[in-house]
């Protein structure tokens, strides 16, 4: 090691590495717990200070409790912190194209965009466009020292994104030596959730020991893993409750049943007439059951099953099927004893598969009973006899397969800078200056998407007299009439007529001609310039306490994002609406200063008394300026116990998505407010409509979609947000090797930013107390003559306000068993999170209207981990228990639901355990061994695995896995 790196060691060391623990819960009792006077740097302040000396609580994981977390993907190892949610991992995003395989880290819930991740306390290049959000896949496991995470605004420390907190990822460095990591691992009950990762990383030392070249290569696999191979899926879903009398009866409004599925419409086809008809693989028609409850118009229950009906899970991923190859290398060379460069740089290549339903057609497409030629001939006469010249047809296209995202991610990223420690005169400075480059190109490809148009002409489908065969209508004039027109977008002349019934039925080249694949590329670009410089006040005064610390320094980022779509996306052939390019840049340049005052040490009364305090000023070239600011305080009145608290405002600036994105057209189905049926569902509207001019007992035509514009704001302005967290750190004197935490924290968020729907901006027209919105109201358009809604516009605004509390505890204790006659060591530690409040308003001006999110599937109120190890000599076993509360499946809002609007109200409180050991088979060799979810437990079989909030659950159930590590 390299006389530099061993005193930036000495310098920057963390605290204990281990299990799950708050930085300043896990001291030593002995009695140095006082005396510790080394100095370290660590997540949450640029100054470097007694380890004990810290005012907020920071979580730290290890680079063990990763390993043994039996899968490759760091974001859902961090989600099983009660911190952390599990709504972007990578079952979290299993619905999202533009996410798929990007997994990240969603502090406090308060979503992922306000969560700040570094990797060695710099930015790092985002994972999906238009955003900032880190995708925690590129960053090798294998190469991670630690994790450290702290909560609450640190933006005053780190700049925008910061709102939530900070997660921080420390590399190891300076390596020396070879060293193989391998690991698999896999469902034990045959889910198939296989995953492995094999790892190289040599270094060595370099110009006589003055430098340090490290090389990584990694391969990572998670296998892809389909809903319907989770053991307890059985198609769940919600029916009306036949015996249901009345909204507070006592009974249940609805149930919850299995084999929820729509006999309207099938991978077969479904003609609606008096009843409906499916086909068999061939075409043959097949009547289609009844259902016994109906779930709403288009999905019912059959508790027999229904061979032919539409699952939506049939189509459902858990985890996509992600394969990723890693390449970094890191270089540092000392000029000096005290002077250094340092460089890394990695490329990640990521390929990623990823399902979606298939594309569909419901009832918006007819088929000519008449001259259809594949339609079987006696459903044909039953129809015509009930006077069906055109009936209304339902597909799911599963024969030109799914809607499959195929994604080609590859990032690269370097960093590079100089850091050091000089003197002037007789005071001690350090430094840092870096320069960071980051790029992330993605190419998204959505395969078998379906051209309605063409799809529609291929339907239309008749036989030509002149051949005797069928074509399309398009293709025979002799069958088209006066007024026909060619329904086709793309390709008209070279239309292959499609056969529907059945499945599979059609000729390989209709298939191809009614679809295509859409390609969207992506590039994201991030460049950093930034250093900061850290000293103290000892040469010129202290305060009783000792010197202040002083850290100052400046930053210049420039982050843009790009998406290219391809033509056919762009012309709107497709399923989705036309689809525009979109680009967005922008620069920020920052300056910041950061003091710690130790007030008082070494008093009766006081043992310690710090203030520190932060402010960081900002220009944003789209937002202009703005500042944060916090202050913290630790306050140690006697040895056993010690006062913390931080306070700040933070702030976190619109990214380019929000502000950037172009506006596009799209259509949706909106409910008029001014209806008959919704007039009274507020008790404004009624006057506010009338003010519009629509008259009393207006019936809209709302069965059709309207059209929707809808893009990013450019006048957009940060977010702002207030954070408090206040705790104790108890450390007593008469219980040796224990120590306890609590923390009471609290984030607020104003003008934050939101996407409002288009259905919130037409309501907020005419629900306005006192007149119509004029803000609103100039968004929505009407017919002059019908009334009808006939344009909405809507996109991102400063309108939402967001609240959290809660309270966090952190127990930790460790005795040697020699005192029990028996070898080794035990440790306990027991890390509680109680959710106090978690309250969302979608208008911060109407606080009556609150959706609260705490006691909700996902936020639970009580989240805990307890875990074990028994360590002796080259043996650890670890046994870590999970508990997740009890957590209702309805909206808990004040004019939300109730218990009885829906059975099962709640998912029940879960508690799984996890088993592990590792043992140093050699001096070169170690291995672990685990098994996660010991006992196999499963929530309920509605939690089906459908990402967003459900992700909290483990659905897969018990799973091994096995790792290696050797060294050379």
């Amino acid at each position: 090691m390299t006389s530099f790196s061993k005193l930036a060691l000495a310098v920057k060391s963390a605290v204990v590495i281990g299990a799950v623990a708050h930085t300043n819960a896990s001291f030593a009792a002995d009695s140095d717990r006082v005396q510790e006077v080394e100095k370290i740097q660590v997540t949450g302040s640029r100054i470097v200070k007694p380890k004990l000396s810290q005012p907020a609580p920071i979580v730290t994981i290890g680079a063990k409790d990763i390993a043994q977390a039996g899968v490759p993907d760091l974001g859902s190892v961090l989600a099983e912190l009660p911190a952390i949610g599990s709504t972007d991992t990578l079952i979290g995003n299993n619905d999202s194209n533009e996410f798929a395989g990007v997994t990240s880290a969603d502090l406090r819930r308060l979503g992922a965009s306000r969560t700040l991740v570094l990797v060695n306390g710099k930015r790092h290049v985002a994972g999906a466009p238009g955003s900032a959000q880190v995708d925690l896949n590129t960053i090798p496991s294998a190469l991670i020292e630690r994790v450290e995470v702290i909560t609450g605004g640190a933006s005053a420390i780190y700049g925008s994104d910061a709102v939530s907190g900070v997660v921080n990822i420390i590399l190891r460095d300076d390596y020396e030596g070879f060293e193989f990591n391998g690991s698999v691992g896999n469902s034990t009950e045959g889910v198939g959730t296989k995953n492995h990762s094999f790892s190289v990383t040599g270094g060595a030392e370099v110009f006589d020991g003055r430098g340090n070249v490290t090389f990584f290569a990694g391969k990572d696999r998670i296998a892809e893993v389909m809903a319907n191979d989770i053991r307890q899926v059985q198609h769940y879903g919600s029916v009306a409750n036949p015996e249901d009398t009345g909204e507070t009866d006592g009974i249940p409004d609805r149930l919850t049943v299995p084999n929820v599925m729509s006999e309207l419409i099938s991978e077969h086809g479904v003609i609606s007439a008096d009843v409906n008809w499916t086909f068999d693989e061939n075409g043959v028609p097949v009547q289609m059951p009844e259902r016994v409850y109906s779930s709403n118009g288009a999905f019912g229950s059959f508790p027999d099953g229904c061979q032919y009906c539409f699952k939506t899970q049939d189509y459902e991923n858990v985890y996509p099927d992600l394969d990723k190859t890693t390449v970094a290398s890191s270089f540092s060379f000392d000029f000096t004893d005290n002077h250094a460069f340092y460089s890394d740089f990695k490329f990640v290549r990521s390929d990623i598969k990823q399902q979606f339903q298939p594309s569909f057609r419901f009832g918006n497409v007819s088929v000519n009973v008449q001259d259809n030629p594949y339609l079987d001939e006696t459903l044909r006469q039953d129809l015509l006899s009930q006077g069906y010249e055109t009936i209304g047809f339902s597909k799911f296209f599963g024969e030109l397969g799914n809607r499959s995202a195929s994604n080609k991610r590859e990032l690269f990223r370097f960093v590079g800078g100089f850091e050091g420690l000089f003197t002037l005169s007789e005071t001690d400075f350090s430094y840092d200056t870096y320069y960071v480059f980051g790029r992330t190109d993605n190419v998204r490809n959505t395969l078998n998407d379906l051209i309605p148009d063409n799809f529609v002409a291929a339907l239309d489908s008749v036989i030509d007299p002149a051949t005797g065969e069928a074509a399309c209508r398009s293709q025979v004039a002799s069958a088209q009439g006066d007024d026909y027109s060619d329904p086709a977008s793309v390709n008209g002349g070279a239309c292959a007529p499609y056969n529907p019934f059945g499945f599979n039925q059609a000729s390989q080249a209709a298939k191809d001609w009614v679809s295509a694949d859409v390609t969207r590329t992506d590039k994201i670009t991030q460049e950093v310039i930034g250093g900061y410089i850290s000293f103290d006040s000892a040469e010129f005064f202290e305060l009783q306490g000792g010197p202040i610390g002083i850290a100052t320094g400046f930053e210049y980022r420039e982050e843009t994002s790009q998406t290219i779509t391809d033509e056919f996306a762009k012309a709107g052939f497709l399923t989705t609406a036309a689809t525009p390019d979109a680009y967005g840049e922008y620069d920020v340049t920052e300056g910041f200063i950061e003091v710690s005052l130790p007030l008082l040490s070494g008093l009766s009364f006081a043992k310690e008394l710090t203030l520190d305090a932060a402010y960081r000023s900002a220009d944003y070239s789209h937002t202009g300026s703005s500042g944060s600011w916090k202050v913290g305080l630790l306050y140690q009145p006697i040895d056993d116990l010690r006062i913390r608290g931080t306070y700040g405002e933070a702030e976190r600036a619109p990214n380019i998505t929000e502000a950037f994105d172009p506006v596009s057209p799209g259509f949706q189905n909106i409910s008029d407010p001014c209806d008959a049926a919704n007039i009274n569902d507020n008790p404004n509207r009624a006057a506010n409509c009338a003010a519009l001019g629509i008259p009393d007992g207006f019936v809209s035509q709302d069965a059709v979609s309207v059209d929707i514009l809808s893009g990013g704001n450019i006048d957009l302005k940060p977010e702002q947000s207030t954070s408090l967290t206040t705790g104790i750190v108890w450390t007593p004197s008469f219980a040796d090797n224990f120590s306890m935490t609590v923390d009471y924290y609290d984030i607020e968020i104003e003008d934050a930013i939101q996407f409002i729907s288009a259905e919130t901006v037409a309501e907020n027209c005419v629900d306005a107390a006192g007149a119509p919105d004029s803000n609103f109201c100039a968004q929505v358009d009407r017919n002059p003559e019908t009334n009808d809604i006939e344009l909405i516009r809507s996109g991102y605004l400063n309108a939402a306000a967001i609240k959290t509390s809660g309270i966090e505890a952190d127990f930790d204790y460790r005795t040697d068993l020699a005192a029990f006659d028996v070898d080794g060591e035990l440790t306990f530690n027991l890390f509680v999170n109680h959710l106090l409040e978690l309250e969302e308003f979608e208008f911060q001006n109407r606080p009556d209207t609150v959706d609260v999110e705490d006691g909700e599937v996902g936020d639970p109120q009580w989240q805990g981990r307890f875990t074990v190890q028994y360590s002796w000599q080259d043996l650890n076993l670890t046994w870590t228990t999970r508990y997740t509360d009890r957590s209702a499946r309805f909206d808990v809002s004040p004019e939300g639901d109730i218990e009885e609007d829906i059975s099962p109200s709640y998912v029940g409180s879960m508690i799984t355990h996890d088993l592990s050991a590792r043992y140093q088979l050699t001096d070169n060799t170690r291995v672990d061994l685990g098994l996660r979810n010991l006992t196999d437990k499963l929530p309920p079989a509605y939690i089906q695995a459908s990402g967003g909030d459900e992700a909290i659950y483990d659905v897969v159930g018990r799973r091994f896995f096995a790792n290696v590590n050797v060294t050379f």
